[in-house]
């Protein structure tokens, strides 16, 4: 017989199906010890009938008992307390997915069902949806505010254009072209992207980085005299503006993810040094060997150092007298506006595809830009992308909509109508400060401070990165990099962060022991929490740990019935997002590896499509639903319970043993604590040396 000690509230009457449980195996008439407890009244008073026994059978009481259909038992094992009396656990059902149930769901990832869902989505779409969808300058024209956003607009595409006239020009000569066609570069693309752009800062037009790729790779084929320099220079906007398109269509952005931070600003940073070294001749006033390797640009230099001129010097250094003074020209830049014109030589596009993927990496994958870069090349534009230094300035001069873009375009429209004659007197080394003035901010050595304290791992990957492309050249050295931050991830994900998990003080929740040193364990019991999705290259490095903290264990405090083993290994899944068909036969080897030792596994918190798989692998089965649990403290109380069996077998009766009333009392403070702290109805109670003060915030331990 089960009579329920579970506290009512203030004039209620406890239902008559908690008191009496009609399935007991201990009749009424035994006399078995059991307690009627009565919470109620204005005063809050209570009554205590207690009924001794004439036998020996234990002392029960009974929480609301959760018991699911995975445990359909769990009302007669009881949880061990303090004086060796017993109590039923309270387990919260696991509710298991029937494989018919979820098939719909796996199915789901199919690419029939995403065409179909795509379908889906498209039939949706209202007609203005669609027009933003296809036009996103729409959604700013029809909610501007020309009183409030036209002036800021204004100042930010005034600002952005005169920028990009010199720096246009620049760029061009850095790529290896007249500095005509970087304004041309400078002109169709931005007017495109403010129509089919989304970002409303994005500075696109001629960058210094995808300039240095365009001279990299038109070099080996032709000369920068050659007309067909520049004609595959066109070809290679056309190639990148489609690439761009297709990757942003498909959604494919999320491949640049693998692309860590330290591999770009170790290989930017490489690149601005080469940059600023190939613009040295126009500074020391003798041709050197133009490379993307730091070594033999620096050979170059230092053998026609006797060449060394002061003059072209002190015009690069003083941009603002070489400008006044100096009439070292540069030849004449042709007025007016592109024409239009069909890319050509497609038959080089073979050897332009590695440069078309390099490039595209390095720009912003957006369908927008790549439709700027298409129409671009039609109107004799070289690739162009996003500009962090003019996107930095269009935010900071408060740019709002896409029309700040248009007025950049306008602005280099009038100087391609109207200004190109006065270009002419521009010296170049004046063209290459912009350049070297521009690429200092690219120089990226305060990142590589802060990944030294930060993270080694990071700082050793910039160091790699920037090393390779400075010695090595800039395609090799951003594959090395790729390559190491792609041998990380998988390092990392093949060895994941595995914890062992305790239970804080006066709580039902349980954590990181090494991150929280109050937290403690149980004799006899490992919970162990795996922080990765487990598939077929962590599945050995898995098996391994947990092997060791059979036989390694830790230093954390360590309560219930002392055994000399571990019994139960419970596997806390919340973090687990998928697991595949090897890391299911490698559940099942430790299984049966467990089982010849005498150990259960139990599994806390899998998620639906997790334990799914298990279900239809037949490894739900295999372990049994009753060791499947919602929490991590559920499965502890009933693994604690087997414990305290095997310990009461196995242990000689105690010399002396507390009156049974004297039991009967410390049960009731001890319940009653744990069941109002598990229901969440108050917070922990004090310390048993009666400290009236509440647990302190427990202290966090970070290790390195």
């Amino acid at each position: 017989m089960i009579i329920s000690t579970k506290i009512q509230k203030k004039n209620e009457k406890p239902p008559p199906e908690k008191l009496f449980d009609p399935s007991s195996d201990s009749p009424f008439l035994s006399f078995a010890p059991q307690i009627l407890f009565w919470w109620g009244g204005k005063k809050q008073f209570a009554f205590f009938f207690f009924f001794f026994p004439l036998s020996n059978a234990p002392l029960v009481r009974m929480d609301s008992t959760y018991a699911s259909s995975s445990y359909p038992d769990l009302s007669s094992p009881a949880m061990p307390t303090a004086g060796g009396v017993s109590r039923p656990v309270k387990i919260i059902p696991l509710q298991h997915p029937s494989v018919g149930a979820g098939s719909s769901s796996s199915s789901s990832n199919s690419p029939a069902a995403f065409f179909s869902g795509l379908a889906t989505k498209w039939k949706r779409l209202t007609f203005l949806q669609f027009i933003d969808g296809l036009f996103p300058c729409y959604r700013w024209i029809r909610t501007y505010r020309w009183r409030d956003d036209f002036q800021v607009d204004l100042i930010a595409g005034l600002t952005i254009g005169i920028m990009l006239v010199p720096q246009a020009m620049s760029y061009a000569k850095l790529a290896g072209l007249e500095p005509i066609y970087g304004l041309y570069t400078g002109f169709v693309p931005i007017f495109v992207y403010a129509i089919f752009g989304s970002s409303r800062q994005l500075a696109i037009g001629p960058v210094a980085l995808v300039s240095l790729l365009v001279s990299n790779v038109l070099r080996g084929i032709a000369g920068p005299s050659d007309e067909l320099y520049t004609e595959l220079a066109i070809v290679l906007a056309l190639m990148v503006g489609i690439l761009e398109c297709i990757l942003g269509l498909l959604r494919l952005g999320w491949l640049l993810r693998f692309i860590s931070h330290s591999v770009i600003s170790g290989f930017t940073t490489a690149s601005a040094v080469v940059i600023g070294l190939s613009q040295a001749k126009y500074f020391l006033g003798y041709n050197i060997t133009q490379s993307s390797k730091i070594v033999p640009l620096i050979q170059s230099i230092i053998a026609g150092a006797d060449q060394f001129a002061w003059p072209p010097f002190v015009m690069g250094s003083g941009i603002l007298a070489v400008l006044l003074v100096m009439k070292h020209l540069i030849g004449e830049i042709p007025q007016g506006l592109p024409s239009f014109s069909v890319p050509k030589n497609f038959g080089y596009a073979k050897s332009l595809i590695p440069t078309a993927f390099l490039i595209t990496g390095v720009a912003i994958l957006l369908v927008g830009l790549g439709l700027a870069n298409i129409f671009g090349s039609f109107f004799s534009s070289y690739p162009s992308t996003g500009s962090f230094s003019r996107s930095a300035v269009s935010n900071e001069s408060g740019a709002k909509t896409g029309l700040s873009g248009i007025i950049t375009g306008i602005v280099m429209g009038c100087a391609l109508l109207f200004l190109t004659p006065l270009f002419e007197f521009i010296p170049q080394c004046a063209l290459a400060a912009i350049v070297v003035s521009a690429v200092i901010g690219l120089v990226e050595y305060e990142e590589a401070i802060f990944l030294w304290r930060i993270d080694k791992k990071d700082f050793l990957l910039w160091i790699i990165t920037c090393t390779t492309t400075l010695f090595l050249g800039i395609e090799i050295g951003v594959l090395i990099g790729v390559g190491v931050s792609l041998a990380f991830v998988i390092h990392e994900s093949a060895n994941p962060h595995i914890a062992v998990l305790g239970r804080l003080p006066g709580t039902t929740v349980y954590r990181n022991v090494q991150q929280y040193p109050e937290a403690y364990t149980y004799h006899g019991i490992v919970v162990v929490r795996i922080d990765a999705p487990i598939y077929f290259a962590n599945t050995s490095y898995i098996k391994d740990r947990l092997r060791d903290y059979e036989v390694n264990v830790d230093n954390s405090i360590r309560r219930g019935p002392e055994v000399e083993r571990i019994y139960f290994v419970i596997l806390e899944m919340s973090p687990v997002t998928y697991i595949d068909s090897s890391a299911v036969q490698a559940l099942k080897d430790l299984h049966q590896e467990y089982r010849s030792r005498d150990i259960q596994i139990a599994i806390t918190n899998p998620n639906r499509e997790v334990l799914l798989t298990l279900s239809k692998a037949g490894v739900v089965e295999l372990i049994g639903k009753e060791w499947y649990f919602v929490r991590v403290h559920d499965a502890v109380q009933v693994c604690l319970q087997q414990v305290q069996s095997l310990h009461q077998t196995s242990s000689p009766a105690a010399e002396s043993k507390p009156n049974r009333f004297e039991r009967l009392l410390k049960q009731r403070g001890e319940d009653l604590s744990v069941a109002e702290l598990e229901s969440g109805q108050r917070k922990a109670s004090a310390s048993r040396n009666g400290d009236p003060n509440l647990e302190p915030l427990l202290s966090h331990k970070f290790t390195p």
